[in-house]
């Protein structure tokens, strides 16, 4: 069952520090077996209820995962390895396309907004024991988030949605607790789950979001939690429509025990409407980034939910960080304010180069999926050939490991920066590159 590790230990701390010891060396492989609990604690003449412990410790920590009878297995992908470690670097001459950063030509200037916001803060200094939200960017988020459909509920200001996310999920839910997440989505997200100590389920997506079945699927097979990405959905571009919506909200409203998580953190690079699902489950949160559209520097993204959800977020947030810096909530006042970006326009800087480089795949006999914000996802039979031959061409793009559990390979393809005059080689390359491939959806 462990070949020739041999787990050690008397205590639970002990032996978790073990089986950890094994993890980080390779020689308790992702996917081993760990001997049943009575099992191991006869060998190591301790109480099983020991065992049980250190077994408890590890799974808290994301190192192992229980399948019911199937017992307890190291995790295939431990959560201290990180998705970035795959992510390939363009050398010099080569085309950075798998970055996933936004436009810098789209951003807006920040200076006006910062200088703006510290003349405030000089004449007022933000103390302790102030509102932790700037009342102005609680009003303006609020009334943004009305606008857009989304259920009344207070507003959180957390540094980024993988922020928001993350201190959601740990008000909620407890180690061991399953989520269901979109496969392939967001890396970030896909690392975050084991890390928390929980076990990520993978929900299939195509064009317009998260299958209905394979969300309902998920949900039946108890996971506690979904993640949803309202569009703009990191590597293929889905976009939830009105008729997806209400597909979704009538599986949702099934399980109305389940929390529900809504990721927009493309508000302000999508003109297309926004759908959202929240307020259909009893717990849900609803996270708004300003990173895409104003900078990833600008680690400022709103939360808002149902009340109990709320309140435990701010309550923990109090006892770390306090707040997040009033004067970068300031400054995105004035950004909003002032109309810093156009939405419509950013929008369609990034339909012209993804649709473009869509159509002209397409042309070529190459499927591939965007529909929304700054990806191309292209399913592919070989992705890490296909990375390999597309940098020899001078193209730098993502590996779909990168964004995948269970989904067929793929690459994902960041089109912010792509020129007009690059679409038609960029297709050629990438059709040179993908192989034959069978039509699928996604997962």
């Amino acid at each position: 069952m462990l070949g020739e590790y041999r787990i050690v230990g008397r205590r639970a701390s002990e032996i978790a520090a073990s089986v950890e010891r094994g993890v980080g060396s390779g020689e308790l492989e992702p996917g081993q077996v760990l001997p049943p609990m009575r099992e191991l604690a006869d060998r190591l003449g301790v109480n099983p209820n020991t065992v049980a412990a250190a077994y408890r410790t590890l799974r808290e920590r994301g190192v192992i995962e229980t399948a019911g009878r199937r017992g307890s297995r190291v995790r295939p992908r431990p959560a201290s390895t990180v998705r970035g470690s795959l992510r390939v670097e363009a050398p010099a001459g080569v085309r950075d396309l798998g970055s996933g950063n936004p436009d810098p030509a789209l951003l807006p200037a920040l200076g006006e907004a910062f200088a703006a916001a510290a003349g405030e803060y000089g004449r007022e200094p933000a103390m302790y024991g102030e509102a932790p939200v700037d009342p102005e960017f609680a009003a303006l988020a609020r009334a943004a988030l009305n606008a857009d459909g989304v259920p009344a509920g207070p507003v959180v200001v957390t540094s980024g949605s993988l922020d928001a996310i993350e201190r959601i999920l740990v008000a909620q839910l407890r180690p061991g607790d399953a989520v269901a997440v979109e496969d392939p989505g967001w890396g970030s997200m896909l690392d975050l789950v084991p890390a928390l100590g929980l076990r990520p389920v993978p929900v299939a997506v195509d064009d317009e979001g998260p299958i209905p079945g394979a969300v309902e699927d998920a949900l039946k097979a108890g996971a506690r939690a979904l993640v949803v990405t309202d569009h703009a959905q990191n590597p293929t571009g889905a976009a939830i429509g009105a008729a997806r919506a209400l597909e979704l909200r009538g599986v949702l409203a099934g399980h109305r025990d389940v929390l529900l998580i809504e990721d927009d953190h493309g508000h302000g690079i999508v003109d297309l409407p926004l759908h959202p699902l929240a307020g259909t489950t009893d717990r849900w949160a609803f996270v708004r980034s300003v990173a895409k559209a104003y900078g990833p520097d600008l680690r400022v993204a709103v939360l808002t939910g149902d009340p109990v959800t709320v309140d435990r977020v701010a309550g923990r947030q109090r006892l770390g960080p306090g707040w997040v810096s009033r004067l970068l909530q300031r400054a995105v006042v004035h950004l909003w304010a002032s109309g810093a970006v156009d939405p419509g326009k950013v929008a369609g800087a990034y339909a012209r180069r993804r649709d473009g480089l869509v159509r002209a795949l397409a042309r070529r006999g190459v499927v591939a999926h965007g529909r929304s914000g700054m990806n191309v996802w292209v399913p592919v039979s070989d992705e890490t050939g296909a990375v390999a031959r597309l940098l020899h061409a001078g193209w730098a793009v993502a590996p779909g490991a990168l964004f995948r559990t269970a989904a067929p390979q793929g690459i994902r393809i960041t089109v912010s920066s792509l020129a007009e005059d690059e679409i038609e080689p960029l297709a050629d390359a990438v059709a040179a590159a993908s192989g034959p491939v069978e039509p699928l959806t996604f997962g």
